[in-house]
């Protein structure tokens, strides 16, 4: 059963119990007010009729029947009942003569006055003694209340209930159907979208803030990732096939010029020595991507140490003179702490060498060996490492791309590189819990910032 059905058919009950309760309800309070409520009548016209049957004053008793017979109606099938009880009539007698029930009489005689009903026929009595004699009245009348009003009124819930039934159900159908109207058209379009034409977008209509435009935020949202993720992938995929199918079309090129006739030892060395760093170059390509996976899975267990940033600074930079000492690195020490547990933070050695070689490295190369300036300061939880340089930039267009494996912007085509260093340096910042931004402008240089969590150190 689809949703819809299931919240009209829950809607319908809902309102059917609802209505059925109060119709029953109402049908109760009403049927047991008139029993209440005609038992007084009787009781009431018992004692008027005591009063002017037994009344030794005429005057009295006279006033008594005037009233009765102005101002009382007649009940249906009313009947009064005056007799005497003495030694010589017993209350037996008198239920046989008068078709009266004896329990209701021996009541009357036990409590005073009592009611009763048989059916729809309905009893009062009242004891009544005058001049020490003792009799008994009662009156009968059948509750017209009970069988025409409350029949009528029973008659005009059923129908109400009939009709309110037809409109709940209605109602029910109506509102489902136009609830899961905007749900259904966000299903249908989003049938509509694949990987063709993944660039289609939810309509958003609604303005305000209900759940069924946060749905559609949200799908667009979605939408926009999945297109990123797709663009990333034809990226990474159109980058990868050329970077590892040049150093293997080197190889095979080398061994087929080495293998079309025999040549001589030097030639053969030559062609060994180019396949050699062809394959070195496919080698590090190689890892460089096994290690930005690995980084990129946090399933893998790393050992974190205290570590302080300064001196992993140093270290960077010592081997960073041996490998290109023509490099320019300065280190701005100016807004270093007072305290030097603000520069420690918890992080893998060799992971964040790496990655601040891999920076500074590219900040060297793509500057020319212009000045590179590294700044290191700490806030109050955070040790903050700044790398500016001179170099030529990124375009602000493809700012987009620069995390993107084996993305190298448009005019970097001078420089050797993968495209790798970047992105790896920030998955490594990623598991120091850490964070990586860059700014850029073409020709005027670039600047990285890290931000890495300081360590928690305990006191004793």
């Amino acid at each position: 059963m689809k949703t819809q059905s299931k919240i009209a058919l829950v809607l319908f009950i809902c309102n059917l119990i609802l209505v059925l309760i109060f119709g029953l309800g109402i049908y109760y309070f009403l049927n047991k007010y008139s029993f209440v409520d005609f038992y007084k009548r009787l009781e009431t016209r018992a004692i008027i009729t005591a009063k002017y049957n037994l009344e030794q004053d005429a005057l009295n008793a006279e006033a008594f029947k005037t009233i009765r017979e102005q101002y009382f109606e007649k009940l249906e099938q009313e009947r009064e009942y005056v007799f005497e009880i003495n030694a010589n009539s017993t209350l037996s007698q008198a239920a046989e003569k008068y078709q009266l029930p004896l329990y209701f009489l021996k009541s009357v005689l036990k409590e005073g006055k009592t009611t009763s009903n048989d059916g729809n026929t309905f009893y009062a009595g009242i004891k009544y003694n005058q001049n020490n004699k003792l009799y008994l009245v009662v009156v009968t009348a059948e509750n017209y209340y009970v069988s025409h009003h409350l029949r009528v009124l029973r008659n005009i819930l059923f129908g109400g209930m009939f009709l309110i039934v037809l409109i709940t159900i209605y109602l029910s159908i109506y509102f489902s159907k136009h609830i899961f109207d905007p749900i259904k058209q966000i299903t249908d379009k989003v049938k509509q979208i694949s990987t063709e034409n993944i660039h289609l977008r939810l309509e958003e209509k609604d303005t305000n803030n209900n759940e069924i435009s946060e749905l559609t935020a949200t799908f667009n949202d979605l939408l926009n990732r999945i297109e990123t993720a797709f663009e990333t992938q034809k990226n990474f995929i159109s980058n990868a096939s050329h970077e590892l199918s040049t150093p293997l079309t080197s190889i095979i090129g080398e061994a087929d010029v080495a293998l079309i006739k025999e040549r001589t030892i030097e030639d053969y060395q030559l062609a060994m020595q180019n396949i050699l760093q062809q394959a070195e170059r496919l080698d590090q390509i190689t890892k460089s991507l096994l290690f930005l996976a690995q980084t990129g899975y946090k399933g893998k267990k790393i050992v974190f140490e205290v570590l302080r940033t300064d001196e992993i600074i140093w270290e960077v930079k010592s081997l960073i003179d041996r490998l290109n000492p023509q490099n320019h690195i300065i280190l701005d020490l100016n807004l270093l702490p007072e305290d030097h547990k603000r520069l420690k933070i918890k992080g893998n050695r060799q992971l964040l060498q790496l990655a601040l070689a891999n920076i500074l490295n590219n900040a060297c190369k793509y500057s020319h060996n212009k000045p590179v300036i590294v700044y290191l300061a700490s806030s109050d939880n955070q040790v903050i490492i700044v790398i500016k340089d001179e170099g030529v930039g990124i375009p602000a267009e493809e700012m987009p791309y620069i995390y993107d494996p084996f993305f190298r912007a448009s005019n970097t085509h001078l420089f050797e590189g993968y495209g790798i260093g970047l992105p790896l340096a920030r998955n490594i910042i990623k598991l120091h819990e850490g964070q990586l931004t860059l700014s850029s402008e073409v020709n005027v240089g670039t600047t990285v910032q890290i931000k890495i969590p300081i360590a928690l150190i305990l006191k004793f």
